[in-house]
């Protein structure tokens, strides 16, 4: 039995079988929570695939801080910001948070298209011109839909949407200014039949991997591409390894922030209103960090001596052509709700 798959069996027994995994102090909370230790105060374990230093990781802790400011010794909250570092995947928190390892996570909506199909016409390419636009369609009635559709299919709560942003192809390989240039290129994609067939068309050679596997890869030299925005890029190292650097803009994504459905629905009426309101408060805040972690990424790139190139608005026309017969694919795959909603 490999060992991704005896850990998700073993969640299933309690929270306590990660005690070994997790840092000490949460190891000890889990410990406590699946041996039914001190009822009289409520217990939450936030987590994320990010270092403590990222704007998703101070957005948890933005959240966790106004619940113990407003609850006090009623509550504890806990963070494992980063599972990587604990030998697990990106998408292991899907699951972590699903069987109640994990009270609350978040993770790029792409990864749950494989059970929430409507989740696939988010991953469309060019489906926002810029960032507000997108935004006010997360926070409003395709937010709304897209969170219907994941809590049907799934036992999590959906309590807002951090933004993964506008995200761009990175490559050792040559300057990509046109599709052409990605020809046959080795590009790693999240799991997302939308984003494998996105690339197809492009020209390159989509390969579906984890973020950990992804990584790996780039160090190795045997993954050519990856996309991905300016900050995660920064964030994981890659761009030590990739010189050029194409704003190319082709998905707009979001990180739907999730918690187990039963934990949640259990708490009392005040805890559940006063985390809304924490999550609202927190996706504002993560939003603006976002923007100045992508302008801080572009200077550590270029330190490196990456180069980001900025295209013209006719090179990003031939993306755009280049890509236009996945949409009437999307018209036979998808509701036609969320399709209008995109205007598709």
């Amino acid at each position: 039995m490999s060992r991704r798959r005896f850990l998700k069996n073993a969640a299933l027994v309690g929270a306590a079988t990660l005690a070994g995994r997790l840092p000490a102090s949460a190891a000890a909370f889990a410990q406590s929570s699946a041996n039914g230790g001190a009822r009289r105060r409520i217990r939450i374990l936030m987590g994320g695939y990010g270092p403590p230093s990222t704007g998703f990781s101070l957005a948890l802790k933005k959240i966790g801080d106004r619940l113990e400011a407003r609850f006090g010794d009623g509550l504890e909250v806990k963070y494992v910001y980063n599972i990587l570092d604990l030998g697990y995947r990106g998408e292991d928190i899907l699951w972590l948070v699903e069987q109640g390892v994990l009270t609350l996570g978040y993770q790029s909506s792409s990864y749950l298209t494989d059970r929430v199909r409507d989740l696939g016409a988010a991953d469309l390419p060019f489906l926002f011109s810029e960032a507000h636009q997108a935004r006010v369609a997360m926070d409003g009635r395709l937010g709304q839909v897209l969170t219907a559709r994941i809590e049907a299919g799934m036992n999590y709560r959906i309590l807002g949407y951090f933004e993964n942003g506008f995200r761009h192809v990175s490559n050792r390989l040559r300057p990509v200014r046109v599709p052409a240039d990605l020809k046959g290129m080795k590009i790693r994609v999240l799991p997302s039949k939308v984003q494998e067939r996105t690339f197809e068309l492009l020209g390159a050679d989509p390969k579906i991997m984890d973020l950990s596997e992804a990584i790996e890869a780039v160090k190795a030299g045997t993954l050519d591409a990856q996309e991905n925005p300016f900050a995660n890029t920064v964030t994981y190292g890659v761009h030590k390894y990739h010189r050029f650097h194409s704003a190319t803009n082709h998905f707009y994504l979001s990180r739907p922030i999730f918690l187990h459905r039963p934990t949640f629905d259990a708490w009392p009426r005040a805890l559940q209103e006063e985390l809304r309101e924490a999550v609202h408060e927190a996706v504002a805040f993560q939003r603006e960090l976002h923007v100045k972690e992508e302008e801080d990424a572009m200077v550590a790139i270029r330190a490196e001596r990456g180069e980001i190139l900025e295209l013209t608005n006719d090179e990003h026309n031939q993306f755009v052509t280049a890509v236009s017969p996945i949409y009437g694919e999307a018209r036979r795959l998808y509701s036609r709700e969320v399709l209008t909603l995109l205007n598709v």
